[in-house]
This record gives C-alpha cells, structure tokens and sequence, in this order.
C-alpha cells in the first residue's frame, strides 16, 4: 500500500489554471478544424448537390426514374417545376416536383 502512496506522490503537480496554451495556437487549431470541416462534410456534399441539379435538368419524356418516395415511373412530360410520371401498369399519371425525383433508372436513346 505504502508503494501506491509513493507512486501517487511521484506525479507531476497539475498545472494553474491560467497556463494554458498560447490563443495564436488555439485560433490555428480552430482553423484547421474548420478547414477539415469543410474538405470532409461541405465540399462533398456541394458537389452531390450539383451532379443531382444536372441530372434533372437532363430528364426527359421516356425516361425511367425513381422518386424519393420510392416509387417508380416513366416521365410522360416535363414542366416548368415539376414532371409528371406514368406509375402502374394502368398508366396513372402523378405530378411530382423536380426535386423529389431521386435516381434515373434507365434513360431513353438520344435517336
């Protein structure tokens, strides 16, 4: 027991409170935090943005596609805002905005 007291008291002393770090290394430990934010969270996530805006603005009629609903269809017509899909086989029509279409399927040949 008297080996445990002795080790404990072998330990360096913890330090005042006010001797921390100099604020020009925390405001860079900041920055590469923020720099890693962005590399690892932003930037993928601009580009998913963009490469999901250029596949809607090629959709066309014909094309098979998948909603966020999950819920497959044929473009019939394409509208200012939204499409409207042929779902089903007795060919019900839905109007679903541009932005809730989530994956092409199969697109139609450029003949």
């Amino acid at each position: 027991m008297t080996k445990l007291y002795l080790f404990l008291a072998q330990a360096s002393p913890a330090s005042p409170a006010g001797s921390g770090g100099s604020p020009t290394f925390m405001l860079v430990g900041y920055g590469l935090l923020m720099v890693a934010l962005y590399f690892f969270m932003i930037a993928p996530q601009n580009k998913k943005r963009k490469e999901h805006e250029k596949m809607l603005t090629e959709l066309k009629s014909g094309d098979e596609v998948v909603t966020a609903g999950g819920i497959y269809g044929t473009i019939t017509s394409v509208k200012e805002d939204r499409f409207v899909i042929r779902i089903g086989d007795n060919n019900a029509k839905v109007e679903v905005g541009k932005g809730f279409i989530s994956t092409v399927v199969k697109k139609t040949d450029a003949a």
